[in-house]
């Protein structure tokens, strides 16, 4: 804790105190190369919260791209913004935290409202917009975190809604790439499930317990897996689609939670 709370103090500070400041500038000028520094960003994150991360595969390239993952804890963000410059749709509530809400805006974080019907269309199009600037979204489409041993079902509605707000923008087709992250170490050793409480935000804590057990905690190795994406096209079957990148990030997250290869259909 000593030597986090030195890294904090003496590098982490004195980053963000320049580079922050630079990245707004950078986003209120909507420059093109606002992608550079949120993974730096993230990359200082990790050293910092004691996170490792390991990559398999890459964002798909070619058309617009909607990356569908499971969600674990709020770290999660760090650890995939670490390895790719994204951009992700977050809860509105989060656009009121403090701190927070200030970075999330400097990722371009997309917000849906999800006590409104219409906050849908309007996250759609955000969506929309930002795909079609060349940069991926990342949706956590089961809706909330989990403890990280399986994936929830992955809702459809936001995958549809992106698709419609492509086509709007004249794309006939979307990539729908699967995104698994998995924590498989503590320490060194494989992480068990009693231990996964140590990492994933579940329902029975509160966010400032997590963020005390994440920065007090030990070690963590964490793999960000991109599987193979698949081509929604104009008047595709979203629903269909979406039950398969369900399907792939499961296969994944089970592979990866127990030391074994990908399965070959998930591979990039």
């Amino acid at each position: 804790m000593i030597r986090r709370s030195l890294f904090f103090v003496f590098l982490f500070v004195p980053f963000m105190l320049v580079v922050l400041p630079a990245q707004a500038v950078i986003v209120a000028l909507k420059l093109p190369f606002w992608t550079i520094v949120p993974p730096l960003f993230h990359k200082m994150a990790c050293l910092f919260l004691g996170i490792r991360v390991t990559v398999i595969g890459a964002p798909a390239t070619g058309r617009p791209t909607l990356l569908t993952s499971n969600h674990i804890s709020w770290t999660d963000i760090v650890a995939i913004g670490s390895v790719t410059p994204v951009a992700f749709v977050a809860k509105s509530e989060i656009g009121k935290w403090p701190v927070v809400s200030a970075l999330a805006r400097l990722q371009k974080t997309i917000y849906v409202d999800r006590t409104r019907r219409s906050g849908t269309g309007r996250t759609a199009e955000a969506m929309g917009k930002h795909m079609a600037s060349g940069s991926p979204v990342v949706l956590f489409a089961e809706g909330q975190s989990d403890i990280g041993t399986h994936v929830l079902p992955f809702r459809s509605a936001l995958v549809g809604a992106a698709q419609h707000a492509m086509e709007a923008a004249g794309a006939t087709e979307v990539n729908i790439q699967p995104l698994t992250v998995a924590y498989t170490k503590l320490e060194g050793l494989p992480i068990s499930r009693n231990e996964r409480s140590l990492v994933a935000w579940i329902k029975s804590k509160s966010i400032k317990q997590n963020i005390a057990e994440i920065l007090g905690g030990p070690r963590k190795e964490v793999t960000v897996a991109f599987g193979t994406p698949q081509v929604l096209v104009h008047g595709g079957d979203r629903k269909a689609i979406t039950r398969a990148a369900e399907k792939d990030v499961r296969a994944m997250l089970v592979a990866l939670n127990r030391n074994l290869p990908l399965p070959v259909s998930t591979q990039v």
